[in-house]
């Protein structure tokens, strides 16, 4: 798997954090994404507009409320 894709949205309300993914994704269909977000709502969306294109979505926590969606077809 190659490297993924940082697409950093700390400081982003929705819908901007998807939005993002989205034009990355269009950049790249088949591509490998690290999307790093500071909220709940962020989370939930990012890995339902992933999910919903056929990725695969893995969240690792990380420190101070961060966390990278790790997403991959």
């Amino acid at each position: 798997m190659s490297a993924p894709q940082t697409i950093d949205t700390r400081g982003l309300s929705c819908p901007q954090p998807v939005l993002l993914f989205l034009q990355a994704v269009k950049a790249n269909p088949d591509g490998v994404f690290a999307v790093i977000v500071d909220n709940e709502a962020s989370r939930e969306n990012v890995s339902r507009a992933a999910r919903t294109r056929g990725f695969l979505v893995d969240p690792r926590d990380m420190d101070d409320g961060l966390c990278r969606l790790e997403i991959h077809k």
